[in-house]
């Protein structure tokens, strides 16, 4: 079982928190179970060490793992459950993918789980101020930041907002965008409006980019 600081998964409470579609107007609210989630995004290091191929562009084992690809972490999260006995949460079919819900391994959030943990009991744009909580363009210097530099939030979470953008489970609105998966959290190349709790992104499962990463969750 891996025990290093950047493998800690926090017992996020049980709570409420409400979604919304800029393209339809709608909001809707989501009652959440209690749930753990990763304390940091995963690392270059831990990715490596799990998945044995290092797919970052950027060098540091304290950096977060970016460059990868929805289904990459997808892939990741049952090597990591089978490294640790677990039973994998998804069934993988070529890119098809199912997540087995009473399966214990380890996934990736859903939205509402993400910005329920990121908000972390707060209800306005953020959880603290910005250049104290994340990594962004107006202090990143260009570059992405090892994890954990700016302080949690009070549910002792890193770098929700900033560094990288997070990869969630849902997909982002299937009529319009098919496959699109849903990407939160800002990154370190962002402006300060888009390292913000309620602030989406998408792309497609495949795509790879020097800003996303991803944290992992598990059930429970």
């Amino acid at each position: 079982m891996d025990v290093s600081p950047e493998a800690e998964m926090i017992a996020v409470p049980p709570g409420r928190v409400t979604l919304s579609d800029r393209r339809t107007q709608r909001s809707w609210p989501v009652d959440l179970p209690p749930y753990r989630l990763a304390a940091c995004p995963v690392t270059r290091s831990r990715y490596e060490r799990i998945a044995g191929r290092p797919p970052s562009t950027a060098p540091g084992d304290g950096l977060p793992v970016e460059s990868v690809s929805w289904l990459d972490a997808v892939r990741f999260c049952n090597a990591l459950s089978e490294s640790e006995g677990l039973a994998p949460a998804y069934r993988l079919d070529a890119d098809d993918v199912a997540w087995d819900t009473s399966a214990d391994g380890y996934r990736l959030p859903t939205e509402a789980e993400w910005e329920h943990a990121c908000r972390a009991g707060t209800d306005g744009a953020r959880y603290g101020p910005l250049d104290d909580i994340a990594w962004h363009r107006g202090n990143s210097d260009g570059r992405l930041r090892a994890v954990g530099g700016r302080q949690a939030n009070a549910w002792g979470l890193y770098d929700m907002l900033g560094n990288v953008w997070e990869w969630c489970w849902d997909l982002y609105d299937p009529e319009v965008y098919g496959t699109y998966r849903v990407l939160r959290g800002g990154g370190w190349f962002d402006e300060h409006w888009s390292c913000r709790a309620s602030v989406r992104r998408r792309s497609h499962p495949t795509f790879r980019v020097d800003d996303v990463g991803f944290r992992v969750a598990r059930s429970g």
